[in-house]
């Protein structure tokens, strides 16, 4: 084993014994276990920025977001539901008022919007290199929670470049 200098850090190379066999690259442990943090921070982000979203969208397009309709739309049990908008509560991103539904805060309608620009451009993109739209918006979905500012600014300069958005 060696250690070699790399864009994103030392990494270790596996000397083969065979010169057929290409050489395996590992990133130095500190630099892997932060890779595996934030992947794992943000899978936690994800699911309250869904929630976020999907809200704002109700209350624009009914007025009010109610707990039924947000399980329905996620496709989860209405306990479950219930269980994340009581965490939305506790982090201030939303409050309920009985009988009225859901409505965000100012921090909850920020991530909400953050979401949304993120989704689009993360869309603008895959469409952009020959995705479907229909498979676009699916995929989108998951790597919206993921993608770090630094590659959506690339998206977006890539996007510029091209004439797109």
């Amino acid at each position: 084993m060696r250690r070699v200098a790399s864009g994103g850090g030392l990494v270790t190379k596996k000397r083969s014994k065979s010169s057929a066999s290409a050489s395996t690259e590992l990133a130095t442990e500190p630099v892997q276990a932060d890779r595996f943090s934030k992947a794992r921070s943000a899978r936690s982000a994800s699911m309250l920025e869904d929630y976020t979203e999907l809200i704002a969208d109700l209350i624009a397009a009914n007025g009010e977001a109610r707990t039924t309709d947000i399980a329905r739309r996620l496709g989860v049990a209405h306990p479950t539901a219930s269980k994340t908008i009581a965490r939305l509560k506790r982090e201030g991103l939303a409050t309920a008022r009985p009988y009225r539904g859901i409505f965000l805060t100012e921090a909850g309608l920020a991530m909400a919007n953050s979401v949304r620009q993120r989704h689009r451009l993360v869309v603008d993109l895959l469409i952009a290199v020959g995705a479907p739209r229909e498979a676009a918006e699916a995929d989108a979905e998951g790597i919206e929670h993921y993608v770090s500012d630094a590659t959506l600014r690339a998206f977006e300069a890539f996007l510029h470049g091209r004439g797109q958005r």
